[in-house]
């Protein structure tokens, strides 16, 4: 083909990208989900549980680092 005309595509009237009429939806879903585990993780641990344990130093162990 030997013109100097451009060539276009078309796709019958119909719209190529139908995402943008969609992201408001996905944002609010994702935004509904989000909230969501932040109250799961929130939750997982009541304010009644046990304290950290603590850490103890062996008898007959090596100081760490030649200390």
């Amino acid at each position: 083909m030997t013109t100097k005309q451009q060539l276009e595509l078309g796709f019958n009237g119909t719209s190529i990208c139908r995402t943008h009429r969609r992201r408001g939806v996905s944002a609010q879903r994702a935004q509904w989900w989000f909230a969501r585990m932040r109250e799961a993780v929130q939750n997982a641990w009541p304010e009644s549980a046990s304290p950290r344990s603590e850490q103890t130093w062996l008898p007959g162990t090596r100081l760490p680092f030649g200390a």
